[in-house]
């Protein structure tokens, strides 16, 4: 009878469960981070495809003013002293012109190429490509604010004395180069923005 009793209350009290495996406890415990799930990526590819499209779109409107600013220029040519290459200030200007055309043709290019097929042109890794955008949109940018100022003062007193077509067509060109200097400001903005993400992952 006892030996019934001390089987039946052994049956009865709960058996100790066995410690869990260490694998266990560090598959239970390693959570997959925010950016990992379905919807970070989903969030990181719509922000990656926003930002390549930004650039795309920067770098083809300062495309355009460059051209503008370009094709202004060489043709303003009605003799004598009307003529941007008998003066130092503006050849200057047109060369840098011919300059941030030839540059941003190369990145307009390299970009679409990127969007239309999902490679990169250039065999770099990611921060070395932030770095070269961001120091090429520095130099271009400032090399376009340089030549635009250094060109109003001559256009100024050409336009007290007459105001025509030449002096038309200066301003014109100045203000293309004013505007692909402010778009490509905005292209160095987002290029350091991509270093800083590029130098943190």
């Amino acid at each position: 009878m006892s030996s019934e009793a001390t089987a039946k209350a052994s049956s009865e009290t709960p058996q100790p469960t066995p410690p869990p495996n260490a694998k266990d406890v560090e598959s239970q415990n390693q959570t997959p981070p925010p950016g990992y799930s379905v919807v970070g990526i989903f969030r990181r590819w719509r922000h990656e495809d926003i930002s390549k499209k930004g650039t795309f779109g920067l770098r083809g409107s300062a495309l355009l003013f460059s051209l503008l600013a370009f094709i202004i220029m060489a043709s303003n040519r009605h003799g004598d002293w009307r003529d941007y290459n008998r003066y130092e200030e503006f050849r200057y200007e047109l060369a840098i012109a011919i300059l941030s055309s030839i540059y941003n043709g190369f990145q307009v290019w390299r970009q679409y190429r990127l969007i239309s097929t999902g490679k990169e042109l250039l065999s770099f890794s990611d921060q070395n490509l932030a770095l070269i955008d961001f120091v090429g949109d520095q130099i271009m940018a400032y090399l376009l604010i340089s030549a635009a100022s250094s060109a109003v003062p001559m256009t100024n007193r050409m336009r007290e004395g007459a105001d025509n077509a030449f002096t038309d067509s200066l301003a014109a060109s100045i203000s293309m180069e004013f505007f692909a200097f402010f778009i490509l400001g905005s292209s160095a903005i987002l290029s350091g923005y991509k270093l800083v993400k590029s130098s943190c992952i």
